[in-house]
């Protein structure tokens, strides 16, 4: 019940609300002997911080985690591993006005109607700072990943906000270093700043914008995931799916292959392997030693200025104007959590295989 852990063998439970005193993880089947310190859990953390650039909420959370079990003297010892964010910059007060009010886009009303109650502050467990928790899990993921897998990447780039698209790139040039230093994440500086342009556009409007971006595995072997209900591409999409502000994913060549032959559609094979990777890495549910290659369609920030229709909790007609410290796009900062859902999922599988072939 709850729905608050993802994973069979590495599992993970987020916990915390938006303004509740902290928030964290706890990650239940790491394996003993990785080498793991705060400072690698930190480095990713600080990529889903706000920056003060005017596309992102003000709220001001440093966002440095405690390991509070799990390691001993630098190295993880198979027990759960419990990691502590604390929430240092909560601000309330814009909230109570409009606590007994449903936000249009919000999962207010559906919390309310399912648990009978609900947390009006930012959103409570259905605000996307939960996802704090979530990227701090996929850091250690990413660890174990590189530990275990020889030449294994993982990146995410922007591929369009508010309209706006990036141009086509070969994903298998790109460097998860040189992605990070673009504000955005883009691959291209003249799209960057078109992008820029159109998020404060929208933020001067009251509004907010959403966009897409691509997430890239490379070095995963082959013969992850199962043949049937736990296919990797399955669990990879329930991973993206269940961030907040995530409503559509697609592999490879995606809803494009419905237009297409199958000739067309088909990844032919010669003797060194896949000629092209239009199935994104993934067939019958078990990856193909291609790279995996996933996007995921980022909704509009639902909290905006604009006036919009709702109601009450008595069922009242009434009109709403969201104040408060919020995002005028989630884009880059959803941008890390997707790596780490994916993260997360492939070391569930890769452990998931290994108890099956065995540890060589």
């Amino acid at each position: 019940m709850g729905g608050n852990t993802f994973g069979r063998l590495f599992r993970v439970t987020t916990w915390g609300e938006s303004h509740g005193k902290a928030l964290g993880a706890v990650i239940d089947g790491c394996p003993p002997g990785i080498k793991l310190n705060e400072d690698e859990i930190n480095k990713e953390l600080s990529l889903r911080i706000p920056k003060s650039n005017g596309l992102s909420t003000s709220r001001k959370e440093e966002d440095r985690c405690e390991i509070l079990s799990g390691v001993f003297e630098g190295k993880t010892i198979g027990t759960p591993i419990s990691i502590l964010i604390n929430n240092r910059d909560v601000d309330s007060s814009s909230y109570e006005k409009i606590k007994n009010v449903f936000r249009p886009g919000h999962a207010d009303y559906t919390y309310f109607k399912k648990y009978g109650v609900y947390d009006y502050r930012g959103g409570g467990r259905a605000s996307g700072r939960e996802t704090a928790g979530r990227v701090a899990a996929g850091a250690i993921a990413r660890v174990v990943l590189k530990n275990e897998i020889k030449h294994f990447e993982l990146l995410s780039y922007t591929k369009s906000i508010g309209g706006i698209v990036s141009p086509e790139v070969d994903n298998r040039s790109l460097k998860r270093e040189d992605i990070i230093k673009d504000r955005l994440w883009t691959t291209d500086k003249t799209i960057s700043k078109k992008m820029t342009e159109k998020i404060l556009e929208a933020k001067s409007k009251g509004e907010s914008v959403g966009g897409v971006v691509e997430i890239v595995a490379r070095g995963v072997p082959l013969g992850l995931g199962e043949p049937v209900f736990d296919k990797l591409e399955a669990d990879i999409g329930k991973g993206l799916l269940s961030i907040g502000a995530v409503k559509g994913v697609e592999f490879g060549g995606g809803f494009n292959l419905s237009g297409l032959s199958g000739s067309e559609s088909n990844d032919q094979i010669d003797s060194k392997g896949f000629l092209t990777n239009r199935a994104g890495g993934i067939v019958g549910g078990i990856s193909n030693g291609e790279d995996i290659v996933v996007r995921v369609a980022v909704k509009p920030i639902p909290s905006i200025a604009k006036e919009q229709k709702t109601i009450d909790i008595e069922g009242n007609e009434r009109s709403i104007k969201i104040e408060g410290r919020h995002d005028p796009c989630a884009i880059p900062r959803i941008n890390p959590v997707c790596e780490a859902m994916v993260a997360i999922t492939l070391l569930d599988h890769l452990l998931i295989q290994k108890s099956i072939e065995g540890f060589k």
